[in-house]
């Protein structure tokens, strides 16, 4: 009998080993999970599964992050392979391995870096601390997304900020990934390439001034200039966006109808207009200024469009800083770093992709926008704001260095937020409704054209700075710039080329896998005064209950096999 029984407990361990290696074994061709978080942190949004299915390629993904680091990169190193394992689930057409740069020999690894070098990936210096030592690490956070022959980078970390502690800015790493590696195989799918048009004729930024915009455009973008006064029609089936970069001449009626009609057949617009002239150069040259308006003659299109861009100047304690001589040492004039209270650091608020996760933006000499009401139905978003130390000073008026000699007074600032960036959404009423004379009617249709008084449903962003798109240029002979957002006085790039990105990713193809930034993965964070008044009780909750429990186990254990077994 007791041979019985052990023959039977062998067959029954057998039978449990055999379940288990089958778990495993079909473990390895269904992969799912159950997301029972609050903000559903492990589930693809619709755009990004939609997109994944329709995969029918080979993609295969190499992350360069491989390797120990601290706590912060380990949690961004496994929320990349569980995000690739959630892409797996749906497509079987992805593959990815993690590589570590830093393996091999010093010959291997400084030719590797070489080589990543030059395809611009650059690492990033971590320092370590171990045992009171401080060590620096060079780490690759990046993914390189290839189809056949072409390939997208992706960078994992997000640019660390000072308003953003280590913490915030994993997070906010961790949150995009999903928008990240979907757009990276939604860029790498794409056959077609949209074409961006910037006007120009009318003082507009030129080509070098957007360089650093337009050659990441390019990657999967067709980028030109589009002079108004030579072209008979703005096609919206041709010009996926038409940018209007900082006009500062005056746009004639022939002009503004060929937009407007572009606008009414469905175009997308992005303005980023500059009411007032003003500039640094000009205050460093007099010492002093006062801005004139720019003779654009927009305001009645985007008066009806929905948008008015005051007259005025928006003034913030939240700026950036401007180098202004305090002294003289010898020949060389003594600088020092000042408040520039025209030179908004605005931090984008709301849950609306283009701005979702995004760090400050810097905006130079901005004015206020209001909101029109109009005739037709057209959603009005606020995507920049200035802080609540905001203040408006309104033309005519003197810009001096002056204001920064004096600590400011808060009492003084207290406009609160201002609009300076907006997006417009919906079915938009022309600015030429009801001007259109007979003439003008024969003359269109001859041209094969026909007018329209309400646009089919579209989209645009108005900014009233016409900066935010501008790179530094360090040397126009040598085409040599600063990255867009890179502010060369403090030495800090601002989140302006992001926004633009991001922007215009939207007004092409707001219902794409842009939608996977509106996610948010909450930062629950302990309270520290509260873990270290109720240590004792949580360590005695970890490691006494399970003991306790565990002993308690033991004993029934115990008893029921002596009692089942003391007849035998």
């Amino acid at each position: 009998m007791s041979r019985s029984r052990r023959t039977q407990d062998f067959i029954q361990f057998g039978l449990f080993l055999g379940i288990i290696l089958l778990v495993n074994i079909l473990a390895n061709f269904f992969y799912g999970h159950l997301d029972l978080t609050e903000e559903k942190r492990y589930t693809l949004t619709q755009p990004t599964r939609e997109m994944l299915r329709a995969v029918n390629e080979r993609i295969y993904v190499q992350v360069l992050l491989e390797g120990e680091f601290p706590a912060g990169f380990k949690r961004l190193q496994t929320a990349t392979r569980e995000m690739l394992d959630d892409f797996r689930s749906e497509t079987g057409y992805l593959d990815y391995t993690f590589d570590d740069p830093g393996q091999g020999t010093v010959e291997e690894i400084n030719e590797r870096r070489k080589k990543l070098a030059d395809d611009g990936i650059v690492p990033v210096n971590l320092r370590v601390n171990s045992e009171g030592q401080t060590s620096q690490q060079l780490i690759y956070p990046i993914a390189i997304f290839r189809l056949g022959t072409k390939s997208v980078i992706v960078k994992l970390l997000e640019n660390e900020s000072a308003s953003l502690n280590p913490e915030e800015v994993i997070n906010n790493s961790v949150t995009l990934l999903e928008y990240k590696f979907a757009n990276a195989i939604k860029k790498l799918q794409s056959s077609g390439r949209p074409v961006i048009l910037f006007t120009r004729g009318h003082g507009e930024l030129d080509e070098m001034q957007t360089m650093d915009l337009e050659r990441t455009l390019n990657q999967f973008y067709d980028t030109d200039r589009l002079s108004l006064d030579s072209t008979v029609q703005i096609k919206a089936d041709e010009c996926a966006l038409l940018i209007v970069a900082k006009p500062r001449m005056t746009f004639s009626e022939r002009d503004k109808f060929k937009i407007d009609q572009y606008v009414m057949n469905g175009g997308k617009v992005l303005w980023m207009i500059d009411r007032l002239g003003v500039d640094l150069d000009s205050l460093n040259t007099t010492g002093r200024f006062t801005p004139q308006d720019y003779p654009i003659n927009l305001e009645d299109l985007l008066f009806k469009y929905g948008a008015r861009i005051q007259p005025d100047l928006v003034v913030d304690m939240e700026c950036t800083k401007i180098p202004l001589r305090v002294g003289q040492m010898g020949n060389a004039p003594q600088l020092d770093l000042f408040n520039w209270y025209y030179h908004l650091a605005v931090r984008p608020t709301g849950n609306h992709p283009v701005v979702k996760n995004l760090d400050r933006v810097e905006l130079r000499f901005c004015s206020s926008i209001d909101t029109i009401r109009t005739k037709t139905a057209v959603k009005k978003t606020p995507l920049l704001v200035s802080s609540k130390y905001s203040r408006l000073q309104f033309s005519p008026v003197d810009v001096n260095f002056e204001m920064v000699r004096y600590d400011p007074d808060p009492a003084k600032f207290n406009k609160g937020e201002q609009l300076v960036g907006l997006l417009l959404e919906g079915v938009f009423s022309s600015a030429y409704e009801n001007r259109v004379s007979e003439e003008m009617n024969t003359g269109l249709q001859q041209l094969g054209m026909s007018f329209k008084q309400v646009s089919e449903p579209t989209r645009m962003i108005v900014i009233s700075d016409g900066d935010v798109a501008a790179n530094f240029i360090r040397d126009r002979s040598k085409e040599q710039f600063f990255p867009l957002g890179y502010n060369r006085f403090e030495s800090n790039t601002y989140a302006n080329k992001d926004l633009m990105l991001n922007a215009i990713e939207y007004l092409v193809d707001p219902y794409g896998v842009i939608a996977a930034r509106t996610k948010e993965v909450k930062l629950r964070l302990l309270d520290p005064v509260k873990a270290r008044s109720e240590s004792t009780m949580w360590q005695f909750v970890n490691i006494g209950i399970p003991l306790i429990l565990l002993a308690i186990f033991g004993w029934w254990f115990t008893w029921r096999r002596k009692r089942k077994y003391a007849g035998a």
